[in-house]
C-alpha cells in the first residue's frame, strides 16, 4: 500500500450498540456469494436475532448461510418476504470482523459477499462438529465371561482417556467384534468425544530465554503496546538477532491478559524451526491455518478460533478472516514478503490489511523484518509508525563477510555454473566439515529447452510462457498453470531427433553440477517441489541440524528464518535474476532476497561468507549489499520512487482485463481506455498487452492508474468501470496498490 493503510473517518458497522431484532422484524443478511447488497429477510416467531449471527436463508431453491449484518432496507414488499430458516449454533461475528469485511470490499473495489467468503471459507464449520464415540472400561464391571483378549481390553481400558474402538482394539490386540460385543454386555462405557480437540492452552509460567539488552528493551516496548490499545510497532533486525524471540514475549503478554494472538507467516507449512521455537518456549502446539490442513481439520480449527478456544493461530494470509471472538495481537513476520499479497480473487495485501485489522479493533500489531519494505519504512519516516531496532546478533555471532564475483572476469568454467573464486570456498568449508548453501531462486533443471536444429522453444500451450523441465520428474511444467507434458523425444516444429537442449540453470541442474564436482559430499534440494508441507520441511531441517548434509542446493524458500548453526558459506549463483522485467520494486526485492539468504550464513560461533555471483557488480543492489549499506540503497531507492511519483509516494490501481475470445478482450481493453480518467495529477497508461499476454487460456491485457499520493482513487476507478462499455464475456481484475505487473 502506497501510505499508511489506516482507516481514517470510517462510519462504526452498524448496530455495533448489540441492537437485536424480534420476530417479524426485517434484517439484512449478507451471504458469501460475489454480490454487493444483502438481502432482506423477516425473523420467524420464537427467534430472535443479532447482528453478527449466523443464520440459514431461503436463496431459490437454495438454503444458505450467512451473517445478519443489521436492519434491513424495507424495500421488498411483505409479500414476497423470506424468513430466516434458523439461527446456527456458532458464535457470532464481531463488530470489528464485520466492519473489515465492509473495509476490505471498499478498498479493495470488490463486492462485499466475495471478502465475507473468505470469512466463510469453511461453511461445513458452521454445523456443531458430530461428536465420536470413545470407550472406558465400565466401573463396577459387570458380570461378564471373561476371556483373555477381554482381559487385554479392559486392561487397556482401564487407565487414561477414553478411546475410540479402532484404536483400543490396535493396541488390545483384538479385533473390532470384540469391543462392539464388550460395549453390549456393558463391560465398556460409551463416552462422547470432539473429533479433533483443541491446541492445549500456553504454559504461561514457562519463562524465555535470556534477553540481549537490546532485546530487552524492544521486548518491553511490545509488551507495553498489548496494553495501549492500537499503534503499529515496526521490529527490524538482522538475520540472527533474535526477533522471533522478542515478540514472542509479547505474545506471552497478550495471553495472560485472556486475548488472542494472531501471527502471520509468509509460508506457514513450511515453517518448522518457527514451530520449534513456540513449542519450546510455550509447550504446546498454535492453532494453523494453511493450505496443508485437511478439510476436516480446516472445520475444527475455524470453530476452536470461533469458540475463543485457540488461544495463539499461526497462518498464512487468510488467517486474517478467521473469527476470533477477542484478538489482542497480531503479528506479521517477514512483512516484506510478497506471499502476502494475494493475485487471485478478491486481490489484497495481507499485511496492509492486518493494520486496517488493527486498527478497528483498537489492538496493536507488530511488523517484523530484517529488511522492511520501502511503503512500510515510508511510514516510519512519517511518525506514523513506531521503529525498534536490534542491530546485532544475538549471542555475539559477527554479520558474515560479503564479496562479489564479477562474472564478465572470473566466469565459470564452459557448462557450469559456479566460479572459480566460489569454487575455491566451497572447497574450504568442506574440508572444514562445515556446511554451505548454493542459493539459485529458479526451480527445475531448466528454464527453457529448445531445438539446436531449428530454434524452436517449448510453449505451454494455455499461457505465454516456456515450459521447465523438472527432470528428476522427467517433465516440462508451466509454472503458472500446472500443464504438464512428457518431454517430446524429437522436435514438434521440424521433427529433429535428439535436437532439444536445456538452456540456463535451475536448481536441479545445479545439484547435478555439485554431485559431478564434490561425490564425497552429502548433497539435499530445497524447493516448493520437494519441501510442501511441514512433514517434508521438519525431515529436511532435522537432517541440516543432525549434520547429515554438507552442501544445500535451495531456493528462496531456504531465505527465510532457518538457523543453522554449521552453515558458514552462503554462494548465489545467479544474483541479477531478479533485476529485469520492469517491476518497480525488482530492486527493493533483489536486495530483501539477497540480504536474507546471505544471513543464512555465520549465525553461531563459527564465521560466515557470502559470495555473490553478478554480471553487474557496479549495479546499485550489488554495491550495498557488499558494503553492507542499507540506509544508502533504501535513500537512492526512496528518491528514484519519489521523483518518479511512484509508491510510496503515490498511488497505482492496476486494470487486467482477460478472457477466452481474444477479440473480445481487446475491445473491453479499448473501452477502458476511451473512458480513462483524466486531469487532477491522473495518468491511466495502455492498454498494452499484459507482459503474460495469456495464462491458463484467457488473454489478458493491462492498464494502469497512476494517481498522487493523497488521491482517494477508489471513486475514481468505481466511475470509469461504469462509464466503459465492457463485453459481457470478458472479466476486469482489479488491483489496488499492484505488486505484480505481470
Amino acid at each position: 500500500m502506497s501510505d499508511d493503510p489506516r482507516p481514517a473517518d470510517r462510519p462504526a458497522p452498524r448496530n455495533a450498540d448489540g441492537e437485536t431484532f424480534a420476530a417479524g422484524a426485517r434484517v439484512a443478511v449478507r451471504l458469501p456469494l460475489p454480490l454487493t447488497d444483502a438481502y432482506d429477510y423477516k425473523v420467524p416467531d420464537g427467534l430472535t436475532l443479532a447482528a453478527g449471527d449466523f443464520v440459514r436463508v431461503p436463496l431459490g431453491p437454495r438454503r444458505m448461510a450467512g451473517v445478519v449484518w443489521g436492519k434491513g432496507a424495507g424495500d421488498v414488499p411483505e409479500a414476497k418476504m423470506k424468513a430466516v430458516v434458523a439461527r446456527l449454533d456458532v458464535p457470532p461475528m464481531t463488530d470489528e470482523a464485520r466492519a473489515f469485511v465492509d473495509w476490505v470490499a471498499e478498498y479493495t473495489l470488490n463486492p462485499p459477499g466475495a471478502v465475507l467468503r473468505m470469512a466463510i471459507s469453511v461453511p461445513e464449520a458452521l454445523e456443531p462438529p458430530k461428536p465420536l464415540t470413545a470407550y472406558r472400561a465400565a466401573a463396577p464391571l459387570p458380570e461378564i465371561r471373561m476371556t483373555p483378549a477381554r482381559e487385554r481390553v479392559l486392561a487397556e481400558a482401564a487407565d487414561g482417556p477414553p478411546r475410540q474402538a479402532a484404536e483400543l482394539a490396535r493396541a488390545a490386540g483384538v479385533t473390532p467384534g470384540v469391543i462392539k460385543g464388550m460395549a453390549e454386555v456393558g463391560a465398556l462405557v460409551p463416552h462422547a468425544i470432539a473429533p479433533f480437540p483443541p491446541p492445549d492452552p500456553p504454559d504461561l509460567a514457562k519463562g524465555g530465554p535470556d534477553l540481549s539488552p537490546e532485546q530487552t528493551v524492544a521486548a518491553d516496548a511490545l509488551s507495553a503496546a498489548v496494553a495501549d490499545g492500537f499503534s503499529v510497532q515496526v521490529l527490524e533486525g538482522v538475520p540472527g538477532s533474535g526477533k522471533t524471540e522478542v515478540y514472542l514475549q509479547a505474545v506471552a503478554d497478550c495471553l495472560k491478559a485472556g486475548r488472542q494472538v494472531l501471527v502471520l507467516l509468509p509460508e506457514i507449512a513450511l515453517s518448522a524451526q518457527w514451530l520449534e521455537r513456540f513449542r519450546a518456549r510455550f509447550g504446546s502446539e498454535p492453532a494453523l491455518w494453511h493450505s496443508d490442513l485437511t478439510m476436516a481439520q480446516r472445520r475444527e480449527t475455524w470453530r476452536h478460533i470461533a469458540e475463543g478456544r485457540a488461544g495463539v493461530v499461526v497462518g498464512a494470509r487468510s488467517a486474517l478472516f478467521l473469527p476470533y471472538p477477542d484478538l489482542g495481537l497480531i503479528i506479521v513476520d517477514e512483512e516484506h514478503d510478497g506471499s502476502f499479497k494475494q493475485e487471485e480473487g478478491v486481490v489484497y495485501n495481507a499485511r496492509d490489511m492486518a493494520v486496517v485489522r488493527a486498527q478497528l479493533g483498537k489492538i496493536p500489531i507488530s511488523l517484523v523484518s530484517a529488511t522492511p519494505s520501502l511503503e512500510t519504512q515510508a511510514n516510519v519516516d512519517r511518525g506514523r509508525y513506531r521503529h525498534l531496532h536490534l542491530p546485532a546478533r544475538h549471542g555475539g555471532a559477527d554479520l558474515p563477510d560479503i564479496e562479489l564475483v564479477n562474472l564478465t572476469k572470473t566466469p565459470p568454467q564452459r557448462g557450469q555454473w559456479m566460479s572459480p573464486p566460489l569454487r575455491e570456498a566451497i572447497d574450504g568449508t568442506l574440508s572444514r566439515g562445515e556446511q554451505a548453501l548454493l542459493f539459485l531462486n529458479r526451480r527445475g533443471y531448466a528454464p527453457l529447452t529448445l531445438c539446436r536444429a531449428c530454434g524452436h522453444r517449448l510453449q505451454c500451450p494455455q499461457c505465454t510462457a516456456w515450459l521447465v523441465e523438472h527432470r528428476l520428474l522427467q517433465r516440462l511444467q508451466c509454472h503458472h498453470c500446472g500443464y504438464q507434458m512428457a518431454p517430446p523425444p524429437k522436435c514438434p516444429e521440424c521433427g529433429a531427433e535428439d535436437s532439444l537442449v536445456p538452456c540456463g540453470p535451475g536448481v536441479e541442474r545445479l545439484a547435478e553440477e555439485v554431485a559431478a564436482l564434490y561425490p564425497e559430499a552429502r548433497v539435499a534440494m530445497a524447493t516448493s517441489d520437494n519441501l510442501y508441507n511441514q512433514r517434508t520441511a521438519r525431515e529436511f531441517v532435522h537432517r541440516i541440524e543432525n549434520r547429515e548434509v554438507d552442501l544445500i542446493v535451495g531456493t528462496q524458500i531456504v531465505a527465510k528464518g532457518y538457523h543453522f548453526p554449521m552453515l558458514t558459506l552462503v554462494g548465489v549463483i545467479d544474483a541479477d535474476l531478479g533485476l529485469s522485467g520492469g517491476d518497480l520494486r525488482a530492486a527493493e526485492r533483489t536486495y530483501q532476497l539477497l540480504y536474507q539468504v546471505a544471513g543464512r550464513a555465520g549465525r553461531a560461533e563459527h564465521p560466515g561468507r557470502v559470495v555473490i555471483q553478478t554480471y553487474m557488480p557496479e549495479h546499485p543492489v550489488m554495491a550495498a549489499i557488499a558494503a553492507g549499506d542499507r540506509e544508502a540503497f533504501l535513500a537512492a531507492e526512496a528518491k528514484g520512487r519519489e521523483d518518479a511519483h511512484m509508491p510510496p509516494y503515490g498511488r497505482l490501481v492496476g486494470l487486467i482485463v482477460s478472457g477466452t475470445d481474444e477479440a473480445a478482450v481487446d475491445a473491453g481493453a479499448r473501452a477502458l481506455g476511451r473512458a480513462a480518467p483524466q486531469g487532477n495529477g491522473i495518468q491511466v497508461l495502455g492498454p498494452a498487452p499484459a507482459p503474460l499476454a495469456m495464462i491458463r487460456g484467457r488473454h489478458r491485457r493491462r492498464l494502469l492508474l497512476k494517481a498522487g499520493r493523497g488521491t482517494q482513487v477508489q471513486p475514481i476507478v468505481r466511475d470509469w468501470i461504469r462509464r466503459a462499455a465492457i463485453p459481457k464475456k470478458v472479466r476486469v481484475q482489479i488491483d489496488v496498490d499492484p505488486y505484480s505487473f505481470m
